[in-house]
């Protein structure tokens, strides 16, 4: 029997961010929830270059095999330095919603293939 992939996640932080400590213990207790393999990763958005260039589109944001956790941020082009606010039940929050982390952990888990697998070069999910 073989062993579970590792699940990539990728918690996308500015400097200052209230929410990215927060953002980041809260993923790995959902990973250990989900009762998935994971490498929880930290990554610091420094410029607006970068920004663009990682498709990052405010602090936090959140990844699961290189995939936003937040299904509709696929159709978004507003890439830059700034904050991010998720939606849920009506309130706006500086983290993303538990059960969307959840659902992308699970999604992850069940696909086959590394992480990434599916992605082109450039990052741009297929």
């Amino acid at each position: 029997m073989t062993a579970p992939r590792e699940i990539a996640v990728e918690v996308l932080c500015v400097d200052g961010c209230p929410h990215c400590q927060p953002v980041l213990g809260g993923v790995e207790a959902l990973v250990a929830q989900a009762g998935v393999a994971a490498r929880v990763e930290l990554r610091r958005v420094r410029s607006t270059a970068e920004a663009r260039a990682l498709r990052f589109l405010g602090s936090p944001t959140l990844r699961v095999d290189g995939r936003d956790v937040e299904p509709a941020a696929e159709l978004r082009t507003d890439y830059g330095i700034g904050c991010r606010l998720y939606w849920c039940h009506g309130a706006a929050s500086g983290r993303p919603p538990d059960a969307l982390v959840l659902r992308a952990l699970r999604a992850a888990a069940s696909r086959p293939g590394g992480p990434g697998h599916d992605e082109t070069s450039t990052g741009r999910q297929r």
